[in-house]
């Protein structure tokens, strides 16, 4: 398949650009070679400067829960539009919007509204410790909160280690107050909580994993982080970026029946327009300036076009709330697709992960090969990643050899093994079956 434009608008783009790209993973580095750089898209489907056509998993890494172009948002935003762009002055459309969200997620009982879901969670950190008077935090390794200072953060050799800075630029001190855990092992939260005793404003968590992979919270971790929480005074976050308004309208709080204090939203939230919001108790967003003495503001936070884009998209998923039903039975069907070609598969929702895993039980490490028959198909099937750790050890190159062949069966999924593949409702059941047929041929190499 030949990119001769994609390649030439790349060639240019380095020359301008960090790395020819906007954001990282757009690169096409765990995978090899150059993105395909695109002129438009409608449904579920990508078509690139080359005139190629590219079946699409990543939805814009989650937005495009509808697929691409929905008909009713496209004609909000031109509206929109039309009356003019940005006010810098308050709208009849926050409103509404702030309405809606509460309405979908009754916790959310006060919400403001920004432009990223980076500003979204730094916004909300920032509103915990203005709240608690502490200035720790607690977040998971491979839980991805936005690029702000204080969250670009890993563990280090051992939990209880000194948390190191992920990015040159970020001094010292902004890692200092950042306390990593183990994702799924609500131990190493409590050793956390009970070693940085009355310092920690929140625990930071993405309800459903989908940065390092998609991965579930296993029975009672959320529970156990919201239980802790409230022993030790701390603020439970949920980060909803990903998850809000994909795994239902209630988003995690719905889907797990765990309640945070507050939640941030991103991507749907706003039609896949530049719009995020966060959000939660009344008392707590109180804290926030006019009201109170936590500082946040933007320009263009609320800004009526991504506003309308957000208000058409989510009065859509609330009109016809079968689209969740269609949307889950579909990956499930994928979901099995992945499983018959013998890899790890991770499901919550719309949202799955199939990881290259080595040969082995990855709950406990135990062997699958030389068990026999149905007892190897079994722990197979049960095989699971439930952490960062269990993440990194897929095999890297094997996804870029089956990324590049589902490329050239013109099927995009996300050029990365850490990331998650997205079902819209415009991915039909034809449009499943043919990817599940492509599956089984890419992933064995064909």
């Amino acid at each position: 398949m030949e990119n001769v434009k994609s390649e030439q608008l790349f060639n240019r783009a380095k020359r301008r650009i960090p790395g020819g790209v906007n954001s990282p993973v757009r690169a096409f580095g765990p995978v090899g070679g150059h993105p395909f750089f695109v002129e438009r898209a409608q449904g579920p489907w990508l078509f690139d400067a080359d005139g190629h056509r590219y079946l699409d998993y990543v939805c814009s890494w989650g937005p495009g829960i509808l697929g691409h172009a929905h008909p009713q948002v496209v004609e909000a935003v031109q509206r929109a539009c039309a009356g003019g762009l940005t006010f810098g002055a308050p709208t009849a459309g926050e409103v509404e919007l702030a309405e809606l969200i509460n309405a979908c997620v009754p916790d959310v009982e006060m919400v403001r509204l920004v432009s990223s879901g980076t500003e979204a969670v730094m916004s909300a950190v920032r509103v915990a410790r203005g709240f608690t008077g502490r200035e720790k935090i607690i977040k998971f390794a491979g839980n991805y909160h936005g690029h702000s200072d204080g969250l670009l953060v890993k563990a280090g050799s051992g939990l209880m280690t000194r948390s190191e800075p992920d990015s040159a630029g970020v001094p010292a001190g902004y890692a200092a107050d950042t306390l990593t855990a183990v994702y799924n092992d609500g131990e190493s939260v409590r050793a956390l909580l009970e070693e940085n005793y009355g310092q920690v404003a929140a625990v930071v968590v993405e309800p459903v994993a989908a940065n390092m992979g998609v991965v579930p919270p296993e029975k009672g971790f959320l529970e156990a982080l919201r239980r802790m929480t409230k022993e030790h005074g701390a603020l439970l976050l949920f980060d909803e970026v990903i998850t809000g308004f994909r795994l239902g309208l209630g988003g995690a709080s719905a889907y797990t029946g765990v309640h945070a204090d507050l939640y941030t939203f991103g991507k749907i939230v706003g039609g896949g327009m530049p719009l995020a919001a966060y959000g939660g108790r009344r008392d707590i967003m109180f804290c926030v300036a006019p009201l109170g003495a936590v500082y946040q503001a933007g320009t263009l936070s609320g800004n009526p076009v991504a506003v309308a884009a957000g208000i058409a998209t989510l009065k859509i998923l609330m009109d016809d709330t079968g689209i969740y039903e269609r949307i889950d039975r579909r990956a499930q069907t994928l979901s099995e697709a992945y499983r018959k070609a013998g890899l790890v598969v991770n499901r919550a929702g719309s949202l799955l992960s199939a990881f290259f895993m080595p040969d082995r039980d990855v709950c406990g490490g135990e062997t699958v090969s030389g068990v026999a028959g149905e007892e190897q198909e079994r722990r197979k099937q049960a095989r699971q990643v439930e952490n960062y750790g269990d993440a990194c050890r897929c095999d890297r190159k094997a996804f870029a050899d089956y990324f590049n062949r589902m490329l050239a069966h013109g099927i995009y999924v996300a050029p990365s093994p850490f990331e998650a593949m997205f079902v819209s409702d415009a991915h039909s059941d034809g449009l499943i079956e043919k990817t599940c047929e492509a599956v089984a041929a890419c992933v064995r190499g064909g």
